[in-house]
């Protein structure tokens, strides 16, 4: 989502605008390991959110949650790591067209997880056309499990509004977003699929200290292993129930 390319108004504008280069899928931290029956292969996809904007790599929390799917699953589960499509920036739209940049059809998937909308809001976009566009990436997501539902997740939006950038407009940002996240909830479980409510974490600062990445906007790598901590055993049961 967020990253300094201009002097300091001009770098929180472009926290919403692509401006960070998508990654391309690759696992992170794949160790390789002998004797196990099967590799799984997770695809996480996003925004600024996935990518961990501000956050090293190790602390990005798609790569968290690996690293404790690891300790969860049997011996016949071999956890490669996350792969990533998500830029800073993305919108729905933009979101669905890197997926075809990726070409993430090409490949078999074991889990997916989607988190994606912030820059609808942040951009005025119609909540409506966030509807219809979360949707079909939902659907598509759920193709890429190999047409289960049970394998795909969706994270809500964390709110900006509890952050430096966004605390003089807190009270606005929290409502758009609530707003975004009903629309994105409603859909992810009318469709079968695991929802993961993390916005009341994302909402504990200032209260919680150390939640904010130095960036002053996004989560830090603490908070994002909040988030992990909240849903990891849920997930693990999405692939060993």
């Amino acid at each position: 989502m967020f990253r300094t390319c201009f002097v300091l108004a001009a770098w929180a504008v472009v926290h919403l605008t692509a401006c960070h280069n998508q990654e391309e899928p690759h696992p992170y931290g794949d160790d390789g390991l002998e004797g196990h029956e099967h590799q799984v292969r997770y695809l996480a996809l996003g925004d600024s959110y996935t990518i961990g904007e501000s956050v090293a790599e190790a602390e990005r929390w798609p790569n968290q949650l690996v690293d404790s799917l690891r300790v969860r699953l049997d011996e016949h589960h071999d956890l490669l790591g996350a792969s990533i499509v998500a830029t800073t920036g993305w919108t729905t739209a933009n979101l669905d067209a890197g997926m075809n940049a990726a070409q993430v059809d090409t490949a078999d998937w074991d889990l997916v997880s989607l988190l994606i909308g912030v820059n609808n809001q942040y951009q005025g976009l119609p909540i409506e056309g966030y509807g219809v566009e979360f949707s079909a990436l939902l659907e598509r997501a759920i193709a890429l499990a190999g047409g289960d539902a049970d394998r795909v997740f969706v994270v809500s939006i964390p709110d900006y509004g509890y952050t430096p950038f966004g605390a003089n407009n807190q009270s606005t940002i929290s409502a758009e977003l609530a707003q975004f996240n009903d629309t994105c909830k409603v859909r992810t479980l009318a469709r079968g699929v695991a929802h993961f409510d993390i916005t009341p974490i994302s909402q504990e600062w200032p209260d919680t200290p150390g939640l904010v990445a130095a960036d002053g906007l996004h989560p830090s790598g603490v908070q994002y292993g909040r988030w992990v901590a909240s849903f990891v055993d849920e997930v693990a049961g999405l692939l060993h129930p």
